[in-house]
């Protein structure tokens, strides 16, 4: 299902580790501002309209319920004025969001996808940005439905958990 002519994308930022900013002085990697405008201006997007919308700034591991019901809040109010819906997610809970969207989004009619980075996005060897072009690009052509994105794989939701030992998701029981 490709979707020609201009696209316009809500990328809704959570957090995770794409987002996470590395400090000299005590070597820790905190959540702080997102990076989201660095990696889109290393990206070429024609034909591509992005409204950004900062839902919080968490650690995924440290999202409660209450967390990703002001997710689920911020994709629905997307749905009604975007062509496709990102959800920019930490990993280590990526899938229970994932989860809890594909059951609560019923009849679907735009596809609602969310990637991450295993590694931050200031870090060299970092994902963030093949997972976000994957990412947007699936929201050009994947129909509607609920799908986990990165690392050369679109996956839809239910059943998608993380691999950790290959640091990647995947599909379970099918």
């Amino acid at each position: 299902m490709l979707r020609e002519g201009p696209l316009n994308i809500s990328i809704l930022t959570t957090g995770g580790t794409i987002e996470k900013q590395y400090d000299e002085l005590d070597g820790t990697l905190e959540n702080a501002a997102s990076p989201l405008q660095a990696i889109l201006k290393g990206l070429r997007t024609p034909g591509l309209n992005v409204r950004h919308v900062p839902v919080m700034s968490k650690d995924s591991s440290e999202m409660t319920d209450a967390d990703r019901g002001v997710i689920l809040d911020a994709v629905r109010f997307a749905l009604h004025s975007a062509d496709g819906i990102l959800v920019v997610h930490g990993t280590d809970t990526l899938s229970v969001t994932g989860e809890l969207l594909h059951e609560r989004l019923e009849n679907l009619t735009k596809p609602v996808v969310l990637t991450g980075a295993m590694r931050p996005f200031e870090f060299r060897d970092t994902d963030a940005f093949q997972n976000m072009t994957e990412a947007l690009l699936a929201c050009r052509m994947i129909p509607p439905g609920v799908y986990a994105v990165m690392h050369n794989q679109v996956l839809r939701f239910p059943g998608i958990v993380k691999d950790r030992q290959r640091a990647t998701f995947v599909r379970v029981g099918g």
